[in-house]
């Protein structure tokens, strides 16, 4: 099916536990390819890990506006592209073409067992809530000596302090999740994927380098779905405070040369193992 005769976006394909995630990374819409602009040096990292050549059948799981899946797709694989957030999804068909972009969940994903050369994800299925879900649903879909790269922040970095930021700011009683940032742990993703992957990892940092810290806000508050999300709860004093203490975050990285902040992450670059082999 081509990206001009594909069905309309439904949530449908979301896991119900999912729900609210599929609003949140949504939310930014179109405004989110200004997020992944600002994080194409890793995103291109990403990519040249994964080596994709032409021909290939390769999936972008979280593709968000489509970043990774056109970067892939420009080196002459087949690309599909498969995110929670229905608005993502749609501004990722308006600004691709030749690629085939779906709502789909990382942890129930609609494709059959070995139906990939490779998978990439770019900052993206280290946000699933179920992440043994994940790691058992990226070893189904990919076949046998296929192979996976997965750029995940640093635990400890500027994204995660960044987070903790964002959150401290979030109203209380919402339901924890597990750290997203376990991802940037080797071990932690030895543990998920060691069983049926061999796994090596590259580590780099991403430079943000915006206009102004105003400018990071005016990004983030318009783009990035759990901050347009969480202004949607927090009344003008909060939201004042919320501006301020982004504002000042980003200050603290300013340099002569401006603001630049320095964005640790690490990629896990991965085959997958035979079954055989698993047992032998």
């Amino acid at each position: 099916m081509t990206a001009e005769h594909q069905a309309p976006p439904t949530r449908s394909a979301v896991l119900p536990t999912n729900a609210q995630a599929a609003r949140t990374w949504g939310a930014g819409g179109e405004k989110y390819d200004e997020i992944s602009r600002g994080i194409a040096d890793a995103i291109e990292h990403a990519v040249d890990a994964l080596d994709p050549q032409p021909g290939e059948r390769i999936l972008d799981v979280a593709t968000g506006t489509g970043w990774a899946a056109r970067s892939i797709a420009a080196r002459g694989a087949i690309v599909t592209g498969v995110d929670l957030g229905a608005e993502v999804i749609e501004a990722a068909r308006q600004l691709s073409a030749g690629i085939d972009f779906r709502i789909g969940d990382a942890e129930a994903l609609p494709f059959p067992d070995n139906h990939f050369d490779a998978v990439i994800s770019t900052f993206g299925v280290m946000f699933a809530r179920d992440p043994e879900a994940v790691a058992a649903e990226l070893a189904r879909v990919v076949r046998p000596g296929g192979r996976i790269s997965l750029a995940n922040w640093a635990n400890e970095g500027s994204v995660h302090e960044m987070f903790k930021l964002i959150g401290s700011h979030k109203p209380a009683g919402q339901n924890p999740a597990p750290s997203p940032f376990e991802w940037g742990k080797t071990a932690r993703v030895l543990e998920l994927l060691g069983g049926h992957f061999d796994v090596e990892f590259e580590v780099g940092t991403s430079f943000f380098r915006p206009e102004s810290a105003e400018h990071a806000w005016a990004t983030f508050s318009t783009g990035f779905g759990p901050v347009v999300t969480l202004l949607d709860v927090l009344d003008e004093e909060k939201t004042a405070a919320l501006e301020a203490d982004f504002i000042a975050f980003h200050e603290t990285a300013r340099t002569n040369s401006g603001i630049v902040v320095h964005r640790p992450y690490v990629i896990a670059k991965a085959t997958r193992v035979s079954e055989s082999k698993r047992a032998s």
